[in-house]
């Protein structure tokens, strides 16, 4: 009985991701895993206003989820790897429809079309571009540390303060940021309007301000840090 069942739940899972909807659909699901992630890591990040015990803390905390069934460190893995496939899976998506678009639309629109996009939906690809270049560099500078200016394997809360006393390290991550909170804006509305969550009348609206506060919430949650650094609340 598996033998036949399993092929037909593969030949449809194909079908699915070859069309439109099922890709709009795997982007939806993606990049709500992804947004639920975000919300977690900038309450995270905020505990570094509790001082170097708190934070520290918190960060060795991470690495005991799970124990005893978990050894150290394995939840942060799993963790990594379903972000992972999560963020394979939406940029893929994206790049595909992307392309599609093009294809199905080979002369630019109209300016007065084009001036009815919001500047987040005119930005959502370069927008990602520069995420996934902001994402590396994240990676490189705080998990990593080769890119950090005074990187210390055991001391998350140093590593952090160092890093933001650096006025092009902030810059950078104040661009990355801003376009992490554009591309929730308009990406939360639009996993919204694929899973068929606006269909009844009198949700658009909600869900835009949804959106918009969802967005709100992680930029300023996240830039929180750096200000605080700079601004001597953190040392």
């Amino acid at each position: 009985m598996d033998t036949r069942v399993r092929p037909a739940e593969a030949a449809r899972a194909q079908t699915l991701w070859r069309s439109s909807i099922g890709k709009k659909a795997v982007m939806a699901v993606t990049g709500l895993i992804m947004v639920a992630f975000l919300l977690a890591h900038m309450l995270g990040n905020l505990k570094i206003f509790f001082g170097p015990h708190d934070f520290d803390g918190y960060a060795a905390w991470l690495r005991t989820i799970g124990e005893p069934v978990l050894h150290g460190a394995w939840f942060l893995w799993i963790l990594r790897a379903v972000l992972l496939v999560a963020l394979v899976l939406h940029v893929t998506a994206a790049a595909q429809l992307s392309r599609r678009d093009l294809a199905a639309r080979p002369t630019r629109y109209a300016h007065a079309q084009r001036a009815r996009a919001s500047f987040a939906t005119r930005t959502m690809r370069w927008g990602g571009v520069i995420l996934g270049l902001f994402l590396v560099w994240h990676i490189l500078d705080l998990t990593v540390g080769v890119a950090n200016p005074d990187f210390d394997k055991g001391g998350p809360y140093h590593n952090v303060a160092a890093d933001f006393q650096v006025w092009w390290i902030n810059l950078i991550y104040f661009v990355g940021v801003l376009m992490v909170g554009l591309h929730v804006n308009h990406g939360f509305w639009s996993a919204a309007q694929t899973l068929g969550l606006r269909r009844r009348r009198g949700r658009d609206l909600a869900l835009r301000y949804v959106g918009s506060g969802l967005a709100a919430v992680i930029t300023l949650g996240f830039l929180a840090v750096p200000i605080g650094v700079m601004t001597g609340l953190v040392r």
